[in-house]
């Protein structure tokens, strides 16, 4: 069973910085497309960035110069910097990945979610 687990995050004043981590394992064939979405209190579920598998970017343009999305392949681990915190960052973060296990093709899997908070 594939599963995506996030780390990282916590209570940070404004101007801060945290950076999340997420790892995925179980019987992975390989990993496609990863990113980062967050869902803030009464709000729907949004894109902060994406990475392929080949190291290309996409961010939102909210943490367009603030944050940044890494990923290492041999350890099947995403990454986002996350600079210049903001109060309204504040939200879980969720894990996402594009995947096939050694059991299926291709689906899509997301994790728990950790909380960042930012405030002073």
């Amino acid at each position: 069973q594939v599963q995506l687990v996030e780390s990282g995050g916590g209570l940070v004043q404004p101007g801060g910085s945290l950076r999340l981590s997420c790892a995925a394992s179980g019987r992975i064939f390989s990993i496609y497309t990863m990113g980062w979405y967050r869902q803030a209190p009464g709000n729907q579920r949004e894109l902060v960035a994406t990475i392929t598998r080949r190291g290309s970017t996409n961010y939102a343009d909210f943490v367009k110069g603030r944050f940044t999305i890494t990923r290492d392949n041999a350890k099947n681990t995403l990454y986002l910097q996350m600079n210049s915190l903001k109060p309204e960052d504040t939200a879980v973060y969720y894990c996402n990945a594009d995947l096939a296990s050694l059991a299926t093709t291709l689906e899509n899997y997301w994790g728990q979610g950790t909380q960042v908070t930012v405030s002073s």
